[in-house]
Order: C-alpha cells, then sequence, then structure tokens
C-alpha cells in the first residue's frame, strides 16, 4: 500500500470520525415496514425443495440467497424465524431476530441463519450478531449482485454501529443527508474449510472481520425531483491462522491487529514460501455512484454505478477505472405486466492490466497490475462458507471441483436483466436473465473464452382466503461451457404473519 492509498484513506476516516461527532441530526422518518407496525413479533417458516439435471443446480437458484443455496443437486431446506422490527418513526427503539434452518445436500445440516438484537436512537444505530444485510443501490430480488456485498453468502456475526438509514443534516432543509457506518465481527467457517479443501490446500480458521462505509446523498425530493448519491465502502479480513502445504501462520489477533484493519498500514508479517503482501489483511472495497429521478407520479428510475478496488491502483485514479458495475433500475406505473425492471452490465477484464512488479534495486518501477480480483495469497479470498460475498457471477469457490478457495474466473465482460410484476392479485413473478464472456483470471487464463447463460422464473401465490401462506414455484436453466448445462425447479410453501399487536 503506497502513501497515496494511506492518505486517501486517513481522509475518508476523518470524515467518519466528523460524522458520528455531529449530533445534530434529524430522524430520517422513513415508514416502517409490515401491515401491522414493529411492535409486534413477525415469523415466517417455509421448506425449500429443488429438482435439478446437469452439472448442477441451475445458477439462480443458488446464488443471492444469503448463503442458503447449494450447487450440490436436489438440495433444499426447512426454515423458521420471528422477528421484532425495529421501528423508524420512533425516537427510540429495539428489534431482535432468530432464524433457523435444516438443509439437506448443503455446506451443513443445520445454520443459526440470524440471531441478532438491535437498538435506534435517533438516528443512531447499534446491531450486534447475525442479520442478513444487502448491498447498496443494488434491488435484492432482480440484480445480479453489489460487487462488495451481494447478499449471496451467509451473513457475518458482527458488531455494528452507526447511521444505517440517511439522517439530514440540520439546516439543510433536507437537501443533505448522510449515512454510515464501522463494524467489526468474525468468519464462522472454519470447520467447514478444513472438511471441504483439498489436503495441503490454502485455508484459514478463526479469522476476524473489519468493515465500513460513509455515503452522502444530495437532493429534496419534495422539491425536485432529482437526487444524487455517492459512497465508499471497505472491509478486510484480518487475524486468524493460514494454513497451506504444511505451514501455519499465526496472523495476529491483538489490539494493533485491529487498529491496522482500520487504518491500512504496510506489513512486516512473515508470508508463506515464495508469496508477497503488501498490507496486512485481505482489504477490499467499493465506491458506489448514483442519481436518480423520483417525481410525484407513481414511476420512478435510478442509474448506479460500482467500482471494486482491491488496492490502491484501483482506489485512486492512478490507472483508471474501466472496470465496474453500471446498472439502470426503474419502477413503472401500475400495469399488470411489468412493475420493476433492471438492467446491469459488468466489466471486470482489466484489473490494472496484465503486469505486475513490485519495485526493487533491481527494477525500480513500481507497475499495479494483476489485481486477482475477491482473491488473496494468504487468506481465503471474499468468500464465506464456499460463496462470494461479491458478485456472484464471478464463480464462487464452492463450484471447484478441486477443493480450492479460489475464485477462478474474475476477467469477465456479463448483462444481466431482471423484471418482476403483478398479473393479478395474489400473483407475483420475477424473471433473471444473464450472459456472460468469461476470461478466468490473470493467474490462472481459460484456454478459450466461455461462455454462460443463466435463466430464472419464479411465481409467488399468497391466496387471499389463506391469510399469510404462500408458495412459489420457479424454472431455472444454465447453458454454456463454463459451468455446463443444467435444468431445474423449485417449490416453496411457506406461512408468514404477525403474533400480537402490542407489548
Amino acid at each position: 500500500m503506497n502513501v497515496i492509498f494511506r492518505h486517501s484513506f486517513l481522509s475518508i476516516c476523518k470524515a467518519l470520525v466528523f460524522m458520528f461527532g455531529v449530533s445534530t441530526f434529524q430522524d430520517a422518518g422513513a415508514s416502517v415496514t409490515g401491515s401491522l407496525g414493529s411492535d409486534s413479533l413477525r415469523y415466517f417458516g417455509e421448506v425449500r425443495a429443488t429438482f435439478s439435471g446437469g452439472e448442477n443446480t441451475p445458477f439462480w437458484l443458488v446464488n443471492n440467497l444469503q448463503g442458503l443455496g447449494s450447487p450440490e443437486k436436489n438440495y433444499g431446506f426447512v426454515r423458521g424465524a420471528v422477528f421484532r422490527d425495529i421501528n423508524k418513526d420512533k425516537r427510540f427503539s429495539w428489534g431482535a431476530g432468530i432464524d433457523l434452518a435444516g438443509a439437506w445436500r448443503s455446506s451443513a445440516p443445520f445454520y443459526i441463519h440470524q440471531l441478532f438484537g438491535e437498538i435506534k436512537y435517533r438516528s443512531l444505530g447499534a446491531l450486534v450478531g447475525s442479520k442478513e444485510i444487502w448491498g447498496e443501490f443494488s434491488n435484492p430480488r432482480l440484480s445480479s449482485g453489489n460487487l462488495l456485498y451481494s447478499g449471496n453468502a451467509m451473513p457475518i456475526p458482527q458488531v455494528r454501529a452507526g447511521i444505517f438509514d440517511y439522517a439530514d443534516f440540520w439546516g439543510t432543509n433536507g437537501w443533505f443527508a448522510v449515512k454510515g457506518y464501522i463494524a467489526y465481527g468474525m468468519f464462522t467457517d472454519s470447520g467447514w474449510q478444513k472438511s471441504w479443501t483439498a489436503r495441503g490446500s490454502k485455508r484459514t480458521e478463526d479469522v476476524l472481520y473489519h468493515s465500513k462505509g460513509l455515503w452522502l446523498r444530495g437532493g429534496n425530493t419534495s422539491r425536485f425531483p432529482l437526487t444524487g448519491e455517492i459512497g465508499i465502502e471497505m472491509a478486510t479480513q484480518f487475524g486468524g491462522k493460514a494454513f497451506k502445504n504444511g505451514e501455519t501462520l499465526e496472523l495476529g489477533n491483538g489490539f494493533k491487529d485491529w487498529l491496522k484493519a482500520f487504518f491500512p498500514s504496510t506489513t512486516t508479517r512473515k508470508t508463506f514460501l515464495g508469496e508477497q503482501t503488501s498490507v496486512d489483511g485481505n482489504m477490499v472495497g467499493a465506491y458506489n455512484i448514483a442519481l436518480a429521478w423520483i417525481p410525484e407520479a407513481d414511476w420512478n428510475v435510478k442509474a448506479y454505478f460500482q467500482h471494486y478496488f482491491e488496492d490502491h491502483s484501483q482506489m485512486t485514479f492512478e490507472y483508471g477505472w474501466k472496470d465496474g458495475l453500471w446498472g439502470v433500475e426503474a419502477a413503472l406505473p401500475d400495469n399488470p405486466f411489468i412493475s420493476s425492471f433492471v438492467y446491469e452490465f459488468l466489466y471486470s477484464k482489466d484489473q490494472t492490466g496484465a503486469v505486475n512488479n513490485d519495485s526493487s534495486d533491481k527494477v525500480p518501477e513500481q507497475v499495479s497490475g494483476r489485481d486477482n480480483y475477491y482473491n488473496h495469497s494468504i487468506y481465503s479470498g471474499w468468500q464465506h462458507w464456499g460463496m462470494g460475498i461479491g458478485n456472484p457471477l464471478a464463480i464462487s469457490p464452492i463450484y471447484n471441483h478441486n477443493r480450492l478457495l479460489n475464485f477462478f474466473d474474475t476477467r469477465i465482460i456479463a448483462h444481466h436483466v431482471g423484471f418482476s410484476g403483478t398479473p393479478a392479485n395474489g400473483i407475483e413473478y420475477r424473471v433473471l436473465l444473464s450472459f456472460s464472456k468469461n476470461w478466468g483470471s490473470y493467474q490462472h487464463p481459460l484456454p478459450e473464452v466461455l461462455n454462460n447463460f443463466n435463466g430464472l422464473l419464479e411465481v409467488t401465490w399468497k391466496p387471499a382466503r389463506l391469510k399469510g401462506w404462500y408458495g412459489s414455484a420457479a424454472i431455472a436453466g444454465d447453458s454454456g461451457k463454463l459451468l455446463g448445462n443444467s435444468f431445474g425447479a423449485m417449490i416453496t410453501i411457506g406461512k408468514a404473519g404477525f403474533i400480537g399487536t402490542k407489548f
């Protein structure tokens, strides 16, 4: 990590410190979801089964399911959860949740999927535990997935504090708002890595987690329909132990290591033989930019751009920003055909170019190429329980037949379309279509460019006579040489509702 990267990061940290020191925020005033409000207990229970033929369970029956999906054919799960939701309209409110799942033909037979408690006072919030968190700007049902946090992997237990929903700055009359957070936690897949990975291959244990983000929003839709957002989010895998080829590395769990996760610094730590790393921990991040047009009419449109970075070469403008996810999302006027639409274009071929050289006495010129997205020489990469935490079109390690914790296909050009609608009362549908060209990675290039197509049609029925009950059926398929040809179906039956109205 060079001086430019450290100075850029310190500027971000100063902004975060300023943000949390401001005491004149107003409440965001967002409306509470749920028909009975958040002074009641919300529950749901469901059973899901998939039936597949071909190479794997079809892609969109596996990915962006918060880690509950499995490429193993004919997987399924039974799930039950109870939540008390935060009431965002109250000055003080608290929430909690427990979400348990039993699965077959999956990474584990039983999951404590979510277990958390949270509080809110005015605009400030705190969360302790494991809770589903989705990426910024991305529609969780229709998007291919955020580049940093897509909702593809199992939730990471953490302590998170900050301003979780946009809060207006006092004195700006609603024209300027801010949100952000700081979090520390721990990955929970040590046992799974030990049992799943190939003998002697790279794996880790007891790895710690750190993340932080800051977003600014300008615009007041009650005065003018255009708003803009810009933000940065960074994350780090640090601490724990690393294993490879009979070697063991202690990666540090002391207070200094926690500080280094927050303030990136040049490493002096021992690495595996023949490998180099410039910074303690595996540090990743993304910039998020969006423009939205939200008129008073019953439609709106948003355009967004996400730029992923692994180090200073992509965090700054030193090498130019060629890689990123470009997207547009539209909510359409009421009609029986399409209510929401998403189109995304993903380009990740550049990765700062194919040349990399760490400066030395013999070759003093520093060239920061071959960024190798989502991978790391010591840590097991930006994954949890084998599922990529970022965009799933970079195929997750859980798909690797050689049982290596690597992302072998990260140089991608992809197009993705998602749309949904309500053709009749109680009936909803969604469609996901993705097409990608894949070059592998600079470290493991594919001998030929491989195409990959993934599709999904899902229909959900909520019968009026059976209050709270729902069922969904989906068909999905893959074609192409990257993942092979697969076809399958999914059936889900569930019940959701509320217990009580007031405490």
